[in-house]
């Protein structure tokens, strides 16, 4: 499944992270965008490490669908 069609398991994880922030919004956007950054630098750090004959062409790409998406010419 192309990962702009993922949805969320539920909406208790939606809840629990606002718990974990004590109901803030912002902060819990601002931890989950940290966290973003933080993943991206790790599949930058793990791309480099990874033979193109390992993983038989296949690279990973940091946007998400990016080359998963038809065409809509």
């Amino acid at each position: 499944m192309p990962a702009l069609e993922m949805k969320t398991g539920s909406s208790s994880e939606i809840d629990a992270a606002l718990k974990w922030h004590g109901g803030d919004a912002r902060a819990t956007i601002e931890t989950l965008l940290r966290d973003c950054e933080h993943l991206r630098a790790q599949l930058t750090i793990a791309s480099r490490c990874l033979s193109h004959g390992l993983t038989r062409g296949w690279l990973p790409v940091l946007e998400r669908g990016a080359g998963s998406l038809p065409d809509p010419s």
